[in-house]
């Protein structure tokens, strides 16, 4: 079928079923990411768990208990008050009575450090409705893109959009050209917070640099103010 001078132009499609994800900046990470670098280095080496040896680390997710820091508790506030712009924005269509009055409860904040060609393989995050990952200390652009075998995914966030499951055996042509779009690599930007949905599945890359990957990842929950969460009546259809 082709269109002919009687066809009249489609209105323009929807979108349908979004893949919500906020990008934020903490304004003091230049002065703040040294110190913090320093003491996740030492709780890493006091951890008796830990492997010395290894080239990749993840602390235990009670950072919220363990780490006493005016900029600690500064980042806390940035990494929720982004959680709430972005969980508002994703709902504001849906519940747009509701979003003002969100309650943030983090569930758990943890610290990776990656080197040597590490990587944290594609994953999801249970028992939470968002996540989060901010980076601390990794090497810039200029160091990581020319690495001979990574190039430019070194070290990066690959984020797996929801269709990609149908790339499995779908049978490729121009009309669904869209789903060749399966994936967001997001570059590590030293301050820079990503909030995605926990379901989302993410893989960080294999990292390679003079720096250690360092990063802050979070699991959270978000609630309305009135402390009921049910949606509507159990009789909606």
């Amino acid at each position: 079928m082709t269109p002919n001078s009687h066809t009249m132009a489609p209105d323009p499609l929807p979108p349908l079923w979004s893949t919500p994800l906020g990008v934020h900046r903490f304004a003091q990470a230049d002065e703040g990411n040294p110190v913090l670098v320093r003491v996740f280095r030492t709780l890493r080496a006091t951890d008796e768990r830990a492997d010395p040896g290894s080239s990749f680390y993840a602390s235990r997710d009670d950072l919220l208990q363990r780490v006493r820091l005016p900029d600690w508790d500064a980042r806390v506030h940035f990494i929720a008050d982004g959680l709430h712009q972005t969980v508002a924005l994703a709902n504001q269509s849906d519940r747009p009575e509701a979003t003002p009055g969100l309650q943030i409860a983090l569930r758990g904040i943890w610290f990776q450090i990656a080197t040597q060609g590490s990587h944290h393989d594609v994953h999801t995050h249970g028992n939470c409705s968002w996540s989060g990952v901010q980076y601390v200390q990794v090497d810039d652009a200029e160091k990581r893109a020319p690495h001979r075998q990574l190039g430019s995914v070194n070290g990066v966030t690959r984020f797996y959009g929801p269709h990609i499951n149908h790339l499995d055996g779908a049978h490729m042509a121009f009309g669904n050209a869209y789903l060749q779009s399966a994936h967001l690599d997001i570059p590590p930007v030293p301050g820079q917070l990503v909030v995605f949905l926990s379901w989302l599945p993410h893989h960080a890359m294999h990292y390679n640099g003079e720096a250690d990957r360092i990063i802050v990842s979070f699991h959270a929950s978000v609630h309305a103010a009135t402390c009921n969460d049910q949606l509507h009546g159990y009789s909606h259809v």
